[in-house]
């Protein structure tokens, strides 16, 4: 499926049954008052006003935040109808939405269907049912499960979103819940490490020493991990770490967590470094240097920051990276060399 670009919408805790122990949307997307059909409209139309040049089957709305198959109806149902207009003007191509696994069912993806939804995305967090009612999710892996075949029966693309760091949880569980993914062959995931938020249950549990938030370096590395397991099925990770807004923000909503404004990067850049450090063990290198080609864009993931990469392999095997460019080469491809 081809690349779309995203006019993202936040439709803060509506339908929510419940706070979970981890969140404040409006915190997390930034925005505190009710959502209207005209704020939809004015959305929708200042990106298309920015983004004049891009064909409108590549433009995709999306609902996020809270649970949109929760809010009440008729308020689904404006929300839907606006947005479809775009597409019957053939301004944008398709809608998607975040919601719980437990508020879908064969009525719901109905009327999805008929206002345009293309893809649906499920706030999973684990897989793990000890772990999600420690998070008071209020749902089951069993729901999970029955939603996303639901999904699929009904010809909608499936996403699933997972944290890192919950409470209770644990590498080896977060890696079970990736499995648990896998069987169920969504076309996308999102990979979130836990964030303490003000003004969530988790601050004060936080606060009380009940529960430890997880290091930069450790939520880098299982990310690490579960991106490999979603990309050697071909299901594409489409974010990891939350996206940056005014509230969160070091010195700002963020109290404690793997918070980096990059923190995707970062991933991408530690799983370069175990390619490279893979190559190095598999193959007798007949020299000290290693010439890597790649893209212009794919530089920044090859050095690391800070040139990290290439510092740890010169530290490690005494071998020197050396990046040239070679715009002939896709992205997210590179090409190793080793010559006397």
């Amino acid at each position: 499926m081809k690349h779309n670009y995203i006019i993202p919408i936040f439709v803060p805790h509506k339908g929510c049954p419940n706070q979970c122990i981890f969140c404040n949307q409006k915190k997390i997307s930034g925005q505190i008052k009710d959502l209207t059909t005209d704020d939809v409209r004015k959305i929708i139309d200042e990106y298309l006003e920015i983004n004049n040049n891009i064909d409108y089957s590549n433009i995709e709305v999306a609902f996020y935040g809270g649970s949109f198959t929760g809010i009440e109806y008729e308020k689904q149902i404006e929300l839907l109808k606006v947005a479809n207009e775009y597409i019957k003007n053939k301004k944008i191509n398709s809608i998607r939405l975040s919601t719980r696994p437990d508020y879908i069912n064969q009525e719901i993806l109905d009327y999805l269907k008929k206002y345009g939804v293309r893809l649906i995305e499920l706030g999973v967090q684990s897989m793990n049912n000890e772990v999600l009612n420690r998070a008071l999710r209020g749902h089951t892996s069993q729901d999970v499960i029955n939603a996303s075949k639901l999904i699929k029966k009904n010809g909608i693309l499936l996403g699933l979103q997972m944290m890192v760091g919950l409470p209770e949880s644990n590498e080896e569980k977060e890696i079970q819940t990736a499995k648990e993914f896998i069987k169920l062959k969504p076309y996308c995931v999102r990979i979130y490490p836990v964030l303490v938020i003000k003004d969530t249950p988790l601050e004060e549990e936080y606060y009380n020493g009940i529960y430890q938030a997880c290091d930069l370096e450790k939520a880098i590395k299982i990310s690490a991990k579960l991106f490999q397991m979603f990309e050697k099925e071909n299901i594409i990770v489409i974010r990891m770490g939350l996206q940056t807004t005014d509230n969160i923000n070091e010195g700002r909503d963020v109290v404690a967590g793997p918070f980096h404004p990059a923190f995707g990067e970062l991933v991408s850049q530690y799983i370069r470094f175990l390619e490279i450090e893979e190559y190095i063990k598999n193959n007798d290198l007949r020299s000290k240097d290693l010439i890597i080609k790649c893209n212009n864009k794919e530089i920044s993931k090859i050095i690391g920051n800070k040139k990290e990469n290439i510092l740890k392999i010169k530290s490690r095997y005494d071998i020197n990276v050396k990046v040239q460019i070679d715009n002939n080469i896709g992205e997210n491809q590179y090409i190793i060399e080793n010559k006397e």
